[in-house]
C-alpha cells in the first residue's frame, strides 16, 4: 500500500476537527474533553489527524516538494494512539481511515530518508539484538530463571507464554511477569517460554513506519508460534497483543489456529471456572486506565483489497465495503473483572475510558524520540486518576506503567501505579 491507495480518504476529510475530541455524547468535562495528546499539547492544527492528513495529501499531490523539521515533528510527535480513528467513524458519515494514512505517511518519510536519529538507534537494536533497548539478546530469558518453566525450543506446551520486549528487559518490572507465571502455575497450566530465542514481535517498527523491517519479525514470529504446539498464546504485554490482533491480521500475517489472550484475558477465564481463587482482601480505591493496544487497537481488523467507486456526484465510496477500526472490540472488560474479583477494591472509573482512553504517551516511537512529550501525556492521564479519588492508577501495559512512573520520578511527585498482575499476586 502507499499514499495514493488512501486518495479519496484523504480527499474525504472534511476537516471538522472531531478527531481532537472524544465524541461529545462521552464527555463529562471540558478539562477532560480531548482525545488527541499532540494537538492538545502543541495546539496547532498540523499536530492533529486532519492535519496531518493534509499533510500527506499535498506531498501525494506534489504541493509540497520535501521534507521540513516542522513537518517531521508533526508526523512523528503522534503516538499513533488510535484514538482520533475511533473518534472520527461515530461523528462523521465520511469514510476516513486515519490510522492507515497516518503510517504510510510515516512509511514514506522513512522511504525518503527522514529517520529521527532516535529511531535509527531504535530499528538497529531490533535487527541485532531482537528487541528496541539493544540488549543481548542472549539475556532475554533472564526473567526467569528459578521458575522450572518448559522450553518451547526442545518440548511443547499448551500455553505459550510470551514476554514482550520491555518484560523480558526491565528488571524492574520483572515481578509482572513472574508474578503471572506464579498464577498461572496456581490454576496448573502447562506453560512454557522460548527464553533467550523469544522473538520480538516487531509492532514498535511498524508503528514507527519501518513496514520491511516489521515484515520479517512477524515472519520469524508466526514460525515460533506455529513450532510451539500451543493452543493458546498469553501475553502479559499490550503492545505485542496489539501486534498480534490487529497488526498481524492487517498486513495478512494473522496467527491461525492459536487463541491470542492477554494476561488478564486468562486470568479472568481462570477465575470463572474456579481455578483461581483470591483469598486476600485489599482495602483500594483504584482506577483503571485502558492501555490502547490492549483497547481500541486489540480489535481484529481484516485487511481490505478493494476499490473507490463513484456512487454519486462526487461521492466515492469503497466496494466491496471496507471494515473499520471502531475500537468497541478490544479487551476492556477482563482487566476490569480481574480487578473487581478482588475483595476489598473499589475501582472508580475516569472520564475518558474503553475505545475513548487518553493515551499514557509512550507509543508511536515517541518514548524514544520526544520523551517530555510522552511525559507530558503520562501526568495529564495522572491528572484524570487523581481527580476521581482513587489512591492508584492500575494498568494492563508495562510501556504505560513504566511511562507513568518515569514521568513521576522527572517531575517529582508520587502516586502509586500498578499492574492489575500486581495487585492480583497480593490476594492470592
Amino acid at each position: 500500500m502507499a499514499l495514493s491507495d488512501y486518495e479519496y480518504e484523504m480527499q474525504n476529510c472534511s476537516r471538522c476537527s472531531h478527531c481532537k475530541f472524544i465524541p461529545w455524547p462521552v464527555m463529562q468535562s471540558h478539562r477532560f474533553s480531548q482525545g488527541c495528546p499532540a494537538i492538545a499539547r502543541y495546539n496547532f492544527h498540523s499536530y492533529s489527524a486532519s492535519g496531518k492528513i493534509e499533510i500527506a495529501l499535498a506531498l501525494y499531490q506534489g504541493r509540497l516538494k520535501g521534507w521540513t523539521e516542522e513537518m517531521l515533528n508533526a508526523v512523528f510527535r503522534c503516538q499513533m494512539c488510535g484514538a482520533c480513528q475511533v473518534a472520527c467513524r461515530p461523528n462523521n458519515f465520511l469514510l476516513v481511515d486515519i490510522d492507515e494514512i497516518l503510517l504510510e505517511l510515516r512509511k514514506k518519510a522513512i522511504e525518503d530518508g527522514q529517520i529521527l536519529p532516535e529511531h535509527s538507534i531504535l530499528i538497529q537494536a531490533m535487527k541485532s539484538e531482537d528487541n528496541p533497548f539493544g540488549k543481548p539478546k542472549q539475556e532475554r530469558g533472564k526473567w526467569a530463571e528459578g521458575l522450572d518453566l518448559k522450553d518451547l525450543n526442545k518440548e511443547q506446551a499448551e500455553v505459550m507464554f510470551h514476554t514482550g520486549c520491555r518484560y523480558s528487559y526491565q528488571e524492574e518490572q520483572w515481578e509482572v511477569v513472574r508474578g503471572a507465571i506464579q498464577l498461572l502455575k496456581q490454576a496448573d497450566i502447562d506453560v512454557g517460554i522460548y527464553g533467550n530465542t523469544e522473538a520480538c514481535c516487531g509492532g514498535r517498527a511498524y508503528e514507527i513506519g519501518f513496514k520491511a523491517e516489521f515484515q520479517n519479525f512477524a515472519e520469524d514470529m508466526l514460525s515460533r508460534i506455529k513450532s510451539s504446539g500451543a493452543k493458546i498464546l498469553v501475553t502479559p504485554c499490550a503492545d505485542c497483543y496489539g501486534t498480534f490482533k490487529q497488526i498481524y491480521s492487517l498486513t495478512e500475517n494473522k496467527v491461525e489456529g492459536v487463541e491470542i489472550l492477554h494476561i488478564t484475558e486468562f486470568l479472568e477465564r481462570l477465575i470463572n471456572q474456579g481455578r483461581l481463587k483470591f483469598q486476600k482482601r485489599l482495602d483500594m480505591k483504584v482506577t483503571y486506565h485502558d492501555p490502547c493496544h490492549l483497547g481500541r487497537k486489540g480489535e481484529v481488523v481484516e485487511p481490505w483489497r478493494g476499490e473507490w467507486k463513484l456512487t454519486g456526484p462526487h461521492i466515492y465510496e469503497p466496494v466491496p465495503e471496507k471494515p473499520w477500526k471502531i475500537g468497541i472490540n478490544g479487551c476492556y472488560d477482563p482487566p476490569r473483572n480481574v480487578l473487581k474479583s478482588i475483595s476489598g477494591i473499589e475501582l472508580i472509573e475516569m472520564e475518558r475510558i474503553r475505545e475513548y482512553s487518553w493515551c499514557c504517551g509512550a507509543g508511536g516511537g515517541v518514548m524514544e524520540a520526544y520523551p517530555d512529550f510522552a511525559h507530558w501525556s503520562a501526568l495529564e492521564r495522572i491528572e484524570e486518576a487523581k481527580s476521581t479519588g482513587a489512591e492508584a492508577l492500575v494498568t494492563a501495559c508495562g510501556w504505560c506503567e513504566a511511562n507513568f512512573k518515569s514521568a513521576l520520578k522527572e517531575k517529582g511527585e508520587k502516586f502509586p501505579i500498578y499492574d492489575v498482575v500486581e495487585l492480583a499476586l497480593k490476594a492470592i
